[in-house]
C-alpha cells in the first residue's frame, strides 16, 4: 500500500493539517506545536462526547498526544460554504444548520467531559468576566493597533463600562453547550449529514451565541432576509420560545456585537503577531455586523463611543501596512 501526506490549508489556530492517503482511503493528520491540550486532547474528547449524542464529528483513528499528533476521520475538501455559494435556496441550508444547533442544545450539559477512564476536563462557562476577557482582545490588539495605545487607554474604561452594562443584561441561568465557532466554514456536508469540526472551544453558555455565530458570520455575507428568517426559524423551534422575544433579541444582539469585537481583535492579532494578513479582509464586514446589531437602542451609548474612536474610513480599511 502506498502512503502519501499532503499539507492542507491551516486555520486560525496553532494547528497544522495534513491529508494522509492510504491507498484509496484517506484520513486527516492534525499536529499542534502549542496548546496541545486544547487542540488535541480536548478536541478529541468533545468530538467523542458530541458524537455519542448524535452530532456528526470526526472519529479518532489514532492518538499520539505526547508527540502532538492525532489522526482523525476525513470529512473531505468542501465546507458547507461551497454549497451555499452555488445554491438558489440558501435558507434551506441555514435551517439545516439551525437544526444542528437545536440538537446540540438538547444535549444534557455536563460539567466534566471524559478524556480517559480516570481523567476528565471541565467545560468552562460564559459569564460577564469571560465575555470581557474575550472582548478585551478588541482593545489590546485591534484598537491599540489602529488608533494607538494612548488613545485606547483613554477610552477603554468608558467602553468597558458600557459593555459591562450590556453583558449584565444577558440571561445566564440556563446553561447550554455552545460550540463557540458555529459557522458554515466549520460545517462539512457528508452525504445526507452535516459534519461539525473545530469543537475544541466548546463551552457552557447562552443558547443565542451559536445562533449569532451562524447568522452573523464574518466570513460569509448572509442576505438580510435569510438572517431574519433563520432567526425566526430558531425561535419557533427552540426550548426558549415561550420567553420574551425582546429579551432573546437583546441576548442575540449583545452576543453578536461581543463576538465581532472579539473577532476584530483576533484577526488583527493574526495579522500583526502571526503574520497572517489574509484575515484583514474580514475586518470591514465585522464592523458592518456590529453596526447592524447596534441599531438596537440598548447600544446607544456604546455606538457613540465607538464612532468617536473608529470612523468610517478606519472601519472600511483592509490594509494596515
Amino acid at each position: 500500500m502506498q502512503y502519501k501526506l499532503q499539507k492542507i490549508k491551516n486555520d486560525a489556530s496553532f494547528r497544522e493539517f495534513f491529508r494522509l492517503y492510504k491507498g484509496k482511503k484517506t484520513s486527516i493528520i492534525v499536529t499542534a506545536s502549542k496548546e496541545k491540550f486544547k487542540n488535541l486532547i480536548a478536541y478529541t474528547a468533545v468530538n467523542k462526547f458530541l458524537r455519542k449524542n448524535g452530532i456528526h464529528t470526526p472519529k479518532l483513528i489514532s492518538k499520539h498526544f505526547n508527540e502532538g499528533i492525532i489522526e482523525i476521520e476525513d470529512f473531505g475538501n468542501k465546507t458547507l460554504l461551497d454549497n451555499i455559494k452555488k445554491s438558489k435556496n440558501k435558507l434551506s441550508y441555514y435551517k439545516k444548520c439551525t437544526d444542528v444547533i437545536l440538537k446540540i442544545q438538547k444535549i444534557k450539559p455536563l460539567k466534566k467531559i471524559k478524556i480517559s477512564s480516570n481523567r476528565f476536563f471541565k467545560l468552562d462557562f460564559y459569564n460577564v468576566s469571560n465575555l470581557h476577557k474575550e472582548s478585551d482582545l478588541f482593545f489590546d490588539w485591534y484598537l491599540s493597533g489602529v488608533i494607538g495605545n494612548k488613545k485606547t487607554k483613554k477610552y477603554k474604561k468608558k467602553i468597558k463600562n458600557e459593555l459591562n452594562k450590556l453583558y449584565k443584561k444577558i440571561f445566564f441561568n440556563n446553561k447550554f453547550i455552545v460550540h463557540r465557532d458555529f459557522h458554515v466554514s466549520n460545517i462539512m456536508p457528508i452525504k445526507n449529514k452535516l459534519g461539525i469540526i473545530d469543537t475544541q472551544d466548546a463551552i457552557l453558555g447562552n443558547p443565542m451565541y451559536d445562533v449569532a455565530s451562524l447568522i452573523d458570520d464574518v466570513r460569509t455575507k448572509v442576505p438580510s432576509q435569510i438572517k431574519k428568517r433563520t432567526f425566526q426559524y430558531y425561535l419557533k423551534n427552540c426550548s426558549l420560545r415561550n420567553k420574551s422575544m425582546r429579551l432573546l433579541q437583546n441576548d442575540f444582539d449583545i452576543l453578536s456585537v461581543q463576538r465581532n469585537l472579539k473577532i476584530l481583535g483576533i484577526f488583527y492579532r493574526l495579522y500583526k503577531r502571526d503574520k497572517k494578513p489574509q484575515y484583514l479582509k474580514y475586518l470591514p464586514y465585522a464592523w458592518k455586523l456590529i453596526e447592524l446589531r447596534m441599531k438596537n437602542k440598548i447600544f446607544k451609548n456604546l455606538s457613540i463611543l465607538l464612532s468617536r474612536l473608529v470612523n468610517t474610513k478606519l472601519r472600511t480599511k483592509k490594509n494596515f501596512k
